[in-house]
């Protein structure tokens, strides 16, 4: 089907805040806006409506991965690209999304290798930030993280800066830098998801 162009993979985009009024919310909306332009399908999940318990190997030993975490596991399993919209808390990830990803890395189905969910689709890095950065302190945490766990983190990514003043009155980004950085992030991760087919 990819040699007939028409493959156009499924992608899930995770925010990793749950917060009013948050910034990476708000950039994972106008994410999944310019995937929704290149035709492809998207879904944009909450963590909130997976809830878990602090990571803890003794919890997992005597209660097993807690249901919420299978649940999360199979939403990314059901996608061949997957894009993380993070806010930077001292230089670093959220709890909330770093627990996450603990989880997800513990559940392992009988026929699997631990983290194939990882391994076999393509991952995209986005952060929001009032701050000059962009959260690029916190996106080169979370790509060693997903390498760890054996992803395949796209090279391109979004470090959205001053986000407080980012957008236009139609919630674009009205500077074009950052238009065309999410444009290169949306068309590498578009065309790396579908090769991972």
């Amino acid at each position: 089907m990819r040699s007939t162009g028409l493959f156009a993979p499924k992608i899930l985009i995770i925010p990793g805040s749950l917060r009013t009024g948050s910034q990476n919310a708000r950039l994972a909306a106008v994410i999944a806006k310019e995937f929704i332009r290149a035709d492809v399908e998207v879904t944009r999940i909450s963590l909130g409506d997976f809830p878990l318990p602090i990571y803890d190997a003794d919890l997992q030993a005597s209660a097993g991965v807690p249901a919420s975490a299978v649940n999360l596991k199979q939403m990314i399993a059901a996608h061949h690209g997957v894009v993380i919209v993070t806010p930077e808390y001292n230089a670093s990830l959220p709890p909330l999304l770093k627990n996450a990803i603990d989880w997800i890395s513990r559940v392992q189905s009988p026929h699997e290798a631990r983290g194939q969910v990882f391994h076999e689709r393509a991952f995209a890095i986005a952060s929001a930030s009032t701050g000059r950065f962009g959260g690029a302190r916190c996106l080169a945490q979370l790509r060693l993280i997903l390498s760890v766990c054996g992803a395949m983190v796209i090279p391109n990514q979004l470090a959205l800066s001053f986000a407080g003043d980012a957008y236009d009155d139609m919630e674009r980004l009205k500077r074009s830098a950052d238009a065309d950085a999410l444009k290169k992030m949306v068309r590498q991760l578009i065309t790396l998801a579908g090769n991972m087919q």
